[in-house]
């Protein structure tokens, strides 16, 4: 019986630790994306409003934006909608939009039902614009600088907390 309770208690005091660090850690449920602090990926693709006129990434240099992946078939991408929305309204921050693997008459449905929280929505319908960006799920949200560098990317639905500081404060700081 003795010889069962060393391990037994080093496996609860080991258990204690890890969830002690793992409950106080800052960066819980963060994924790190190798690709912050490297040059964004330049794209050109159709526009989701404006078919006849592509959108091409390179106009957005010499500006801080978000580029918000999404979908018409996420339901996260739903829940964060709303804050994207009154994102856009506050004027702090361009966001264009990746349309990702959606069907085209749905995204723009779901756009003048929800409201268009988007300077540009790309249609990337073959997704080989997000995996260059290395996006595995919708919706996922990159910071961009100026520059064109990546300074941040989010995963999951935004909210206005996480807007404000994890974009606006890093896009108003430098």
């Amino acid at each position: 019986m003795n010889r069962f309770l060393l391990p037994l208690a080093a496996f609860v005091l080991l258990a204690i630790v890890l969830g002690v660090g793992i409950r106080n850690s800052d960066t819980k449920g963060v994924v790190a994306s190798p690709l912050v602090g490297r040059p964004a990926p330049q794209f050109v693709l159709p526009n989701l409003l404006d078919p006849d006129t592509p959108f091409d990434s390179r106009t957005m240099a010499g500006r801080w934006y978000a580029l918000n992946v999404w979908g018409t078939w996420c339901i996260e991408c739903r829940v964060e909608h709303a804050a994207l929305v009154a994102a856009k309204a506050a004027g702090q921050l361009p966001i264009i939009g990746l349309n990702w693997k959606d069907d085209p008459t749905s995204a723009v449905a779901w756009l003048a039902q929800l409201g268009d929280p988007y300077e540009a929505t790309a249609v990337d319908a073959e997704g080989r614009v997000a995996i260059d960006y290395g996006v595995y799920g919708a919706p996922e949200t990159f910071l961009i600088d100026p520059q064109g560098i990546i300074v941040h990317k989010h995963i999951g639905p935004l909210s206005a907390e996480i807007w404000e500081r994890d974009f606006i404060a890093r896009a108003v700081s430098r």
